[in-house]
């Protein structure tokens, strides 16, 4: 039996092993004891506030397995993302040089420092044990915070974004960073990632070039790096591309790791939330059905869970008692469920938000663009 909640004081160790886990190491989930204390408090303190609008909030959330009474994994919604400081990326942008004289037009792919990301609500650190990798669990973890987030969308921007981990190489260095930051900070991917982790990333803005970066100026294994996701989380990005994020132009400062977006009421989950009133009923009497995940009521006693979203004629969610109790919901009261199954991602993952990359002489990759033929 698996649940997500919000994160308690006594979880810290389980965050301490998860940080550790976390494959490449997360800038926004750091090892470091005392930051990750303070993400508790802070986390605490968002679940019991009064919140007619999305500011600094972070709201962490945990995945505890019941039968070892042990939490095996974490995730993180913050409500604005640059609420504090500003949220950096580098955004792709194409430049045209022309002259008639010489009757030349070159249309030149570039990367811009911007902060348009840090609006947008933000779901982040997320961090498995690996032994629940391709399980339910690894969706119920990630996608219970749309979860939340319907239930409660005062608190939340309208637009969602996920920054995923960029490409490393077999040696574990990361050839954007090689081709680009090192040359400001002159220090290596891993430290300045953990820097910025558990320190104010003000840094972004002092040392990083104000002026656009010109791709064709950047080492080749760079440029290939330019929105490729870490190995790792394929497979957690083909699951947000079908729930109905798109790919954007932006793409983190440090590694070039792709950052995804949705508008919330454009995915799948949201479409597709219902709310139900509760049916108790023996668990060998329920019916056959698709899993869903289905959430209680409650803010800071938020539950989610993996059930069979079995409905009787009226509409009535029929949940066993052991769900029921986990949930903290009785006969009659009502709770939200969605299915755990998205649709195929095909379309999905074609697409691209802020119009399409085909007019660009490359794609938002930086890799040669589609033509027509490729997309069919």
């Amino acid at each position: 039996m698996m649940v997500v909640r919000p994160v308690r004081p006594a979880d810290l160790p389980a965050l301490e092993r998860l940080a550790g886990l976390a494959t490449p190491s997360l800038t926004n989930l750091p090892a470091h004891r005392d930051r990750l204390e303070e993400r508790i408090a802070r986390s605490r303190q968002s679940f019991g506030r009064e919140v007619d609008f999305p500011g600094d909030e972070h709201y962490t959330f945990v995945l505890e397995d019941l039968e070892r009474d042990e939490v095996v994994g974490t995730a993180t919604l913050r409500a604005e993302a640059g609420a504090r400081e500003a949220y950096y990326t580098y955004r792709q942008e194409t430049l045209i040089h022309a002259s008639q004289q010489l009757n030349v037009r070159r249309e030149v792919q570039t990367l811009s420092l911007s902060h348009e990301v840090s609006e947008t609500t933000q779901l982040c650190a997320l961090s498995l044990d690996p032994r629940y990798r391709g399980t339910s669990a690894e969706s119920l973890l990630r996608r219970s915070r749309l979860m939340f987030i319907a239930q409660y969308p005062e608190r939340f921007a309208e637009v969602l974004a996920m920054a995923f981990p960029g490409y490393l190489d077999e040696q574990g260095e990361s050839p954007f960073w090689n081709s680009v930051g090192r040359h400001f900070f002159v220090r290596d991917y891993h430290d300045i990632n953990y820097l910025a982790g558990v320190r104010s990333k003000s840094f972004i803005a002092e040392v990083m070039p104000q002026f656009p970066l010109y791709l064709a100026l950047l080492t080749p294994q760079a440029r290939a790096a330019i929105g490729r996701e870490h190995p790792a989380h394929e497979a957690a990005m083909a699951e947000m591309l079908a729930e109905g994020f798109m790919r954007s132009r932006h793409v983190d400062l440090f590694d070039a790791g792709p950052v995804i977006k949705g508008e919330r009421n454009r995915l799948h989950t949201f479409r597709r939330a219902a709310w139900h009133p509760v049916r108790v009923r023996p668990a060998h009497a329920l019916p056959d059905a698709e899993p869903a995940m289905v959430a209680n009521q409650r803010l800071a006693d938020f539950r989610c869970v993996v059930a069979r979203y079995a409905l009787s004629p009226t509409g009535q969610l029929m949940l066993s008692p052991e769900h029921a109790e986990l949930l903290g919901v009785e006969e009659g009261r009502a709770v939200l469920a969605a299915p755990l199954t998205l649709p195929s991602n095909g379309e999905e993952e074609a697409g691209f938000d802020e119009g399409s990359c085909d007019a660009y002489s490359t794609d938002c990759r930086g890799r040669p663009g589609r033509t027509a033929e490729d997309r069919s």
